[in-house]
């Protein structure tokens, strides 16, 4: 199944819990489910931006865009860590009015049951969209996935709370938990938005393909024939690019010097799936800049 199908499930996924947490909230009056049902509102504005996200950075390279459109999922990562951020501003305005106005709940048992099903549905969902996430590096889908565990864990607490004030008879338990969810869901916000600006600013490879670069690098290495230098990467959604300067002797035939490149150039793609490497082949004895610290690796 690709990540159109996942997120297309997410949305439908959405649209059935927000029905579920919205009926609760109608029944029980709590302002907790409240809370829970306005972050599968934004679980499912999330999810349709993703998709559209997801389907533009599928689209093949072109004259405008000669690197292709991979980094539009770091759109739909922001764009839902400030839906995320809005959602937790609107539910402490809600929670602090009736922490200040305590209100008695009603039918919690019914709000209870229908919360568990909802969690249990977004917890399923969640758990498949981030595997998928895993396998082939989408950032949107780890954000709409990470959102969607977020929603889980929020309604496990806000039902442990409805169980609480049918057990104690403490309203004011009820909007506390609204605010908890608030301040929870304003923390996975901020961590997407710096996920997205991270991605936007060409972050550098992840410590684990560096080390499968570098393991690859130390095979074509030969001392005082075949050496490396000014390595830099840069990651852009699931496409991850590396330059870098391959020096050999000045003797050797272009031919000779092309094949161990192209092999040098493979042998990086089998480690380090959506690699694409730009390696400029340099005599031995010809440094690109002079005193480079990159120019002693």
């Amino acid at each position: 199944m690709q990540a159109h199908s996942y997120l297309k499930l997410s949305v439908a996924t959405a649209v059935a819990t927000i029905a579920l947490k919205t009926a609760a909230w109608w029944w029980t009056g709590s302002v907790s489910l409240a809370a829970d049902a306005l972050e599968s509102l934004v679980n499912l504005a999330g999810a349709m931006f993703a998709l559209a996200m997801v389907t533009l950075a599928a689209r093949p390279p072109d004259e405008e865009h000669p690197y292709g459109h991979h980094k539009a999922e770091y759109f739909s990562s922001g764009f839902e860590g400030i839906l995320i951020i809005a959602a937790a501003l609107g539910i402490l305005w809600g929670a602090v009015d009736r922490w200040r106005h305590p209100e008695p709940l009603e039918a919690i048992g019914l709000g209870v049951g229908l919360a568990i099903v909802s969690s249990t549905l977004n917890g399923l969902m969640a758990w498949a969209m981030l595997r998928k996430a895993r396998e082939v590096r989408s950032v949107a889908l780890e954000g709409d996935a990470r959102h969607l565990f977020t929603d889980v864990w929020t309604s496990a607490g806000v039902v442990a709370g409805l169980i609480g004030v049918m057990a104690t008879g403490w309203h004011w338990l009820d909007p506390l938990l609204a605010i908890a969810v608030a301040l929870n869901i304003l923390r996975e916000g901020v961590h997407l938005i710096r996920q997205s600006s991270q991605g936007l600013m060409d972050a550098a490879l992840d410590a684990e393909a560096m080390a499968r670069i570098e393991a690859v690098l130390a095979r074509f290495r030969e001392p005082g024939t075949v050496r490396f230098d000014h390595i830099v990467s840069r990651e852009a959604g699931q496409r991850r690019f590396i330059d870098l300067h391959m020096h050999m002797p000045a003797t050797w035939s272009l031919g000779r010097a092309a094949e161990q490149r192209n092999a040098l150039e493979q042998a990086l793609m089998q480690a380090v799936p959506g690699l694409r490497a730009t390696i400029q082949l340099l005599p031995t004895d010809v440094e690109a800049h002079v005193d480079d610290p990159k120019d002693l690796m």
